[in-house]
C-alpha cells in the first residue's frame, strides 16, 4: 500500500520524534558540575550556537521548500520527511534539519538530526547524526555523528549525501528532494 506524502510526513515525524527519546531514556544523565559561583560549569563554557552561513540565497530557499527525503533501500517513490527549522541565536539564524523515512510494512528506517552549518550554491553541510536501521538487511545498523556534505550534481532535483560508503561498504544514496 502506498502512502501519500502527508501520511508519511505524519508517521515519519512520529518516528523521528521517538528515536532520540528512546535512546536518551536509557542513558542516565550525569549530575552537572558546579562552578565556584554555583552555576553549572557547562553553562559557563558552552559556546553560543553558531548561525548557519548562507552563501547562496536561492539554494537556501530551495532547501527550505524540500519535498522530502529518500534512502534507496527503503523506497525511491514514497518520501520521508525532511523538516528544516530556523532558530534565532545572538549570531543569527541556526538552521536545524530533522528527517526520517520508514519502510512501509517493514523494519527499515532512516533518521537525520542536526544543524545545517553552511548553504552554498547547490550544496550544504550538515553537522549531526545519520542513522540507518534494518535496511537493506534486517539487523544492519549504521549510526554516525559528524559533519556531512550534501550536493546537487548534474542538475538533479535533489541534494545527495556525498559520503556514499560511510558505514559498511554498501553504497547508501540519501537524497533530499527539492
Amino acid at each position: 500500500m502506498r502512502h501519500s506524502i502527508p501520511t508519511c510526513l505524519l508517521s515519519c515525524l512520529a518516528i523521528a520524534s521517538a528515536i532520540p527519546v528512546i535512546a536518551m531514556a536509557q542513558i542516565p544523565a550525569p549530575a552537572p558540575a558546579q562552578s565556584s559561583a554555583g552555576a553549572p560549569a557547562s553553562a559557563l563554557h558552552r559556546p553560543a550556537p553558531e548561525a548557519t552561513r548562507v552563501l547562496d540565497q536561492a539554494s537556501a530557499e530551495k532547501l527550505l521548500r524540500n519535498t522530502g527525503l529518500t534512502l534507496q533501500w527503503i523506497d525511491w517513490n514514497t518520501r520521508g520527511s525532511a523538516v528544516i527549522t530556523r532558530v534565532g541565536t545572538p549570531k543569527g539564524d541556526e538552521w536545524r534539519l530533522r528527517g526520517a523515512q520508514a519502510q512501509a510494512g517493514g523494519p527499515g528506517r532512516l533518521f537525520l538530526d542536526g544543524t545545517i552549518t553552511e548553504i552554498g550554491k547547490d550544496y550544504f553541510t550538515f553537522k549531526g547524526l545519520i542513522s540507518i536501521d534494518s535496511t537493506p538487511d534486517k539487523g544492519r545498523r549504521c549510526t554516525k555523528d559528524k559533519t556531512w556534505r550534501f550536493a546537487i550534481t548534474q542538475n538533479r532535483p535533489y541534494y545527495r549525501l556525498r559520503d556514499f560508503e560511510w558505514c559498511d561498504d554498501l553504497t547508501d544514496y540519501i537524497d533530499i528532494h527539492v
